[in-house]
């Protein structure tokens, strides 16, 4: 689907890269296809020897020569970045957003022209090819368009299908979730260690709890309450777990998380938030 494509990653950070090294590495297209642009000269220089790849600080020209954009500069930057490339971006060229809170429609706006856009919310375990990716599409983008997002962000990851109503609520839940998990595993490692554990025995084994529970659900397919109740025994030590972790309201913080982050993506969909 990508053959004889080119495409620029304009802000090649941490997911820009992962994309990079996701597509290489499914071989769906040649290094020699894609150019990434950042700031930083250091970086730039870090990207072209990792994966082979064009480089350049220059926006306008990683642009110019693209059939397929993608934008993964932070949302705050997204007016300064879409008024720098306005005047180089032609209509036929697919954009394709990972900037949170960012519509479809303003880039449109912002931009002056009825590009097709799809827009994504990877997260950061697409760094290791496992990553969770909502997409949509915007008002001018095309089946085809989207099954082209679809292809990129597979080679990452498994990907998801919402329409744009709902990228703000996946913002919540795939997008920042990661960090949920972090304090989870580092408060069990902390637990651990409280408990005499040593704290690179305490690290693997809380990693690899959560690793093995995450892939318990998605291959057998039950309900985590479920997968929840096969492990608690009357009496036992699990129980007795979850009943501290219900009387302190576990569930309430963690559904709340979700909704704060899905309000600030809200937030920075707001031209005063993103900065125009």
């Amino acid at each position: 689907m990508l053959k004889n494509k080119k495409i620029a990653v304009i802000g090649a950070g941490h997911i820009g890269s992962a994309i990079i090294g996701g597509i290489l590495k499914a071989k769906l297209i040649s290094p020699k296809s894609v150019t990434a642009s950042r700031r930083s000269a250091e970086a730039l220089d870090e990207l072209k020897k990792r994966f082979g790849i064009q480089t350049t600080p220059d926006n306008r020209r990683a642009v110019k020569g693209a059939d397929i954009l993608i934008l993964a500069v932070k949302p705050q930057g997204a007016p300064a970045l879409l008024e720098e490339i306005a005047p180089v971006v032609r209509e036929d060229q697919l954009l394709i957003s990972v900037m949170a809170g960012v519509t479809t429609e303003r880039i449109n706006k912002l931009l002056g022209k009825p590009n097709p856009i799809v827009r994504a919310m990877p997260n950061t375990p697409a760094l290791v090819d496992a990553g969770a990716t909502p997409l949509s599409k915007g008002a001018h983008a095309k089946d085809a368009d989207l099954a082209i997002a679809e292809t990129i962000f597979k080679a990452v990851g498994i990907v998801e299908i919402v329409p744009e109503s709902l990228m703000d609520a996946v913002t919540g839940l795939s997008g920042s979730g990661p960090v949920y998990i972090y304090m989870v595993i580092e408060a069990l490692i902390d637990g651990g260690v409280k408990m005499g554990i040593p704290r690179t025995v305490a690290r693997r084994l809380a990693a690899q709890t959560v690793l093995g529970a995450a892939k318990l659900v998605i291959e057998t397919g039950k309900h985590p309450a479920i997968l929840k109740d096969e492990v608690t025994t009357p009496g036992g030590t699990a129980i007795a777990a979850v009943h501290m972790l219900e009387s302190k309201g576990l569930r309430n913080v963690l559904i709340e998380a979700v909704a704060t982050a899905a309000r600030r993506s809200q937030e920075l969909s707001r031209p005063g938030d993103a900065g125009s």
